[in-house]
């Protein structure tokens, strides 16, 4: 039997009873990608302990990115369709993901990635809209390189986040839901940003640890011809193994009519240019985990960074839908603390965060000092 961390069993603990809340009976699919033994032990154990009936399915980056290469539509159909008729069978669904290398798949052509995307939208759907889920990164020397922090620093780090106090968010996010929902008008400013758009009519949605570990954010959506200006991007990026820094966009009536990243704004462009619903944005939410601070290019983290907040181009949520439809859905991220350049967001005239600080009584439960 291999040994078990012990930081492993309260992680697990973390993400069964918590994060998915697993009932007697119900059936859990365990998706891993490059994740240690002992952490799949760990999850079996606390499934068991719950009542719960556990499905594995394990797998490598290098056999995922191998299969994306090889493998041609007809085949990919067939995984969609037996993959659809499972998740169908599931009461939940847990996913980690590891890897050491978070440019393993920069190498699939851009075209088999959105076939790829196309058939498997069915099965991310099923499992948002019908599952209990949560998914996690696991940490790893690549990871850790990434961070720019040492391994057992970046282990520390990565526990430490994953399974802090989340119930301290709820009271925060609950008034913060309430005042994204009553309004209308949003404006942001900072370096390099000046865009206004409309909430009006959307629901805003709490996040605080039930479907993502790490967690922290409420998200709604801009109306879909609502937004108009600029946005500049401070948080590097990888979408389909392609790393983006600096991104900027232009915006008139919802759509981006202009997107620019230096040497890569070509391959942007191409993203963008995927569908009908990739140049509208499907998302907007503010971030506040107090102990996430600094981009480690990965959007689990990233887009719940302290301070910041992500406009998104692409596919909307159901539970916060401005009916914008898209196979892409790419969380980009404005850091507005004052390190790295500062800003502000009005909802009507309001200020409700200046320099990544909330400003009004009732929200400051989730500035960073609360919440540690």
């Amino acid at each position: 039997m291999v040994g078990i961390d012990g930081r492993y069993k309260n992680l697990a603990k973390t993400l069964v009873e918590f994060s998915v809340g697993l009932a007697d009976g119900e059936r859990v699919l365990v998706n891993g990608t490059d994740v240690p033994d002992g952490m799949v032990i760990a999850l079996l154990e606390v499934i068991r302990d719950c009542g719960g009936v556990p499905f594995l399915r394990l797998q490598s980056n290098e056999i995922i990115r191998a299969q994306s290469k090889i493998l041609g539509e007809k085949a990919f159909a067939t995984i969609g369709e037996i993959s659809l008729d499972e998740m169908k069978k599931m009461d939940a669904f847990i996913a980690i993901r590891g890897g050491n290398n978070a440019f393993y798949h920069s190498d699939v052509p851009q075209e088999q990635r959105r076939m790829i995307d196309r058939i498997m939208r069915p099965v991310h759907d099923w499992r948002v809209k019908r599952t209990k889920w949560v998914i996690l990164r696991w940490p790893s020397d690549g990871f850790a390189q990434q961070a720019k922090m040492s391994t057992a620093a970046f282990e520390d780090f990565f526990f430490r986040v994953c399974t802090m106090d989340y119930g301290k968010m709820e009271s925060g996010m609950a008034a913060l839901k309430e005042r994204m929902e009553a309004a209308d008008k949003v404006r942001i400013t900072g370096n390099g940003t000046e865009l206004s758009f409309s909430i009006k009519g959307i629901a805003a949605i709490p996040c605080g640890g039930r479907h993502n570990i790490p967690d922290g954010e409420v998200f709604t959506a801009p109306v879909k011809d609502s937004a108009n200006g600029t946005i500049r991007y401070n948080a590097p990026t990888v979408y389909h193994g392609i790393p983006f820094e600096n991104i900027k966009l232009e915006l008139k009536d919802g759509k981006i009519v202009s997107a620019d990243a230096g040497a890569k704004t070509v391959e942007l462009n191409k993203i963008l240019d995927a569908d009908g619903g990739a140049r509208y944005v499907g998302e907007f939410a503010f971030g506040f985990n107090p102990h996430i601070l600094h981009p480690l290019c990965d959007i689990l983290f990233d887009e719940k960074i302290a301070g910041s907040f992500h406009f998104t181009p692409g596919q909307a949520y159901e539970e916060a839908d401005n009916g914008n439809r898209s196979q892409i859905h790419w969380d980009l991220v404005c850091i507005q603390r004052r390190e790295y350049g500062g800003g502000e967001i009005y909802f009507d005239g309001d200020l409700i965060r200046r320099d990544g600080i909330f400003i009004p009584p009732e929200l400051q439960s989730l500035n960073s000092e609360n919440l540690l």
